[in-house]
């Protein structure tokens, strides 16, 4: 059975000290005449893992696209570890893991894609592949073809992916959404030891509340639009997380508060 440290007491809004990587400040976004965000902030911290959670329309998609850079912010200013967007490495893990990966491309060459545009050498491409491969202990077949996978492989392919440029922050967008219940299970303690053994910060929208609590070490839940932050608390259990998680006091009270803040934003409209 796991062992679950407990810490020392204290409130579920109480934020850890931590060194803040990603900082978004004064954020403005709107679409046609739909405000999502008008004066956001909030702060991600370095080598932490965060989900985003809230109400529907309430913009969680939408922030890892403006922290990304993939949609243009309307204001304000996001940095990561102090450097703008176009200065610092990006990976991103979208939804749809069967538009993600080229189909004409192995599963090893999707993998090597970013290195090859980056035109990084041949033999330094394959180098650095293999140590990914090793270091995650991978044990599919890496020379099929994406439609010759399964969803839970391809989605694991698309997160090695973004991997293999190392990136500053991993942003995931509601990766596990399409996958039945087993392969969300066997995926979730996948990413759970990539975290483990990177510390890439990273940051997980999902629309699960048992998935974004298990996951993450803060959550940050969020109101209906105009967005802003109902509450930040963190996560005091363990890791690695386990079944026996999901049972543990520690868990079930936080998973209680946040869907207590969950229910009260969705009341508001």
């Amino acid at each position: 059975m796991a062992t679950i440290v407990r810490p020392a007491a204290a409130t579920l809004d109480e934020p850890a000290v931590a060194v803040p990587h990603v900082t978004v400040r004064g954020l403005r976004k709107s679409f046609g005449a739909a405000t999502i965000y008008d004066g956001f902030d909030v702060d991600i911290p370095r080598g932490r893992f965060v989900s985003i959670f809230g109400p529907n329309g309430c913009g969680k998609s939408t922030l890892i696209n403006l922290i990304a850079g993939l949609i243009p912010a309307d204001g304000g200013d996001i940095r990561i570890g102090g450097k703008p967007l176009r200065e610092t490495r990006i990976g991103y893990v979208f939804q749809n893991y069967r538009e993600a990966l080229f189909p004409w491309l192995r599963a090893i060459d999707n993998i090597e894609y970013p290195l090859k545009i980056a035109k990084v050498p041949k033999a330094e491409r394959r180098a650095r592949v293999e140590r990914l491969i090793a270091k995650f202990d991978v044990k599919i077949n890496l020379n099929r073809y994406p439609y010759e996978m399964s969803g839970g492989q391809q989605q694991l392919v698309s997160i090695m992916r973004s991997l293999i440029v190392e990136p500053e922050v991993l942003l995931l967008d509601e990766p596990f959404s399409a996958l039945d219940y087993e392969m969300t299970l066997f995926m979730r303690d996948q990413l759970q030891k990539i975290f483990n053994e990177t510390r890439t910060t990273m940051v997980l929208v999902s629309h699960d509340l048992e998935e974004a609590v298990y996951m993450a070490d803060k959550v940050l839940l969020l109101s209906r639009a105009p967005t802003t932050i109902a509450a930040y608390p963190d996560v005091p259990c363990a890791r690695p997380r386990s079944p026996e998680t999901l049972v543990d006091p520690l868990f079930t009270d936080l998973r209680g508060h946040c869907l207590e803040v969950f229910q009260r934003e969705v009341r508001k409209s």
